[in-house]
């Protein structure tokens, strides 16, 4: 049997990537039954899976004479010089289609953050007009769902909380609830609205904010559910307003 080289398992991957687009005979079946075809096979799998990603297209009868000609030794039928003319265009085209990618993109994303402030932009309008809906001066809005008697985060204080987060559609993107355990994290350290909210909040309280895309990711987004200009809705539970302030009392505490 003849053995190849890794150059040549690899250009045999190359050959397995262009089988979906020119549509040869099919490969007869090999048992997978030694480490050198596991080998062969995971090499040709990850090039095939590569080279599909890219929308590379080869002529698997040419990668097969080109594996022919390097296990017996042949010379190249192609020079050196024709070959970087050969690859220079090449990756032109892979360059060209790479940036006609990102246009697509780039466009699909631009429209996907106009829909989403407008559609941001009306629901807080609405929203504005509703029973118990405040509108502080940056343009943040909550309802008070439970007052809170405690004290209230500083800029500069960690805090302890429990959330939930929806898009205005009503989809969940988090939840500390979900989890089983509530989060801590410095004010300062967090979205706009989130760190103003938290500065008007007393320990113990509860809230629903509702945050327009300024005071939240901004026109970048956050990926995920959560896209460019998207105006996000927070229900929030303090837990505690100074979580440093507390295990410096505790340790305090326990050192006497």
């Amino acid at each position: 049997m003849n053995k190849y080289p890794l150059a040549a398992a690899v250009a045999l991957g190359l050959a397995l990537a262009g089988c979906n687009k020119q549509e040869p005979k099919q490969a007869a079946e090999v048992a997978l039954d030694t480490q050198e075809k596991k080998v062969s096979y995971i090499i040709a799998e990850d090039m095939a899976k590569r080279l599909e990603s890219q929308d590379v297209t080869l002529d698997p009868q040419v990668v097969l004479m080109a594996l022919d000609d390097v296990a017996k030794g042949r010379e190249s039928r192609l020079s050196d010089e024709d070959k970087q003319q050969v690859v220079a265009v090449f990756q032109e085209k892979m360059q060209a289609k790479q940036q006609e990618m990102l246009a697509k993109q780039e466009a699909e994303f631009k429209a996907q953050a106009e829909k989403n402030l407008a559609e941001g932009k009306a629901f807080l309008e609405e929203n504005a007009k509703k029973e118990g809906v405040i509108t502080t001066d940056s343009g943040l809005q909550y309802k008070v769902i439970t007052e809170g008697s405690g004290d209230t985060p500083a800029l500069d204080s960690v805090v302890e909380v429990d959330y939930k987060g929806t898009l205005i559609d009503g989809t969940e993107f988090d939840s500390s609830y979900a989890r089983g355990e509530p989060v801590q994290f410095p004010v300062n350290g967090v979205i706009k609205g989130w760190t103003e909210a938290l500065q008007l909040m007393k320990e113990g309280a509860k809230w629903e904010l509702y945050i327009p895309s300024d005071l939240a990711y901004g026109p970048g987004g956050a990926g995920g559910l959560i896209g460019p200009n998207a105006t996000l809705i927070f229900e929030v539970e303090l837990h505690k307003a100074n979580v440093k302030q507390d295990s410096g009392e505790e340790k305090a505490a326990e050192q006497e």
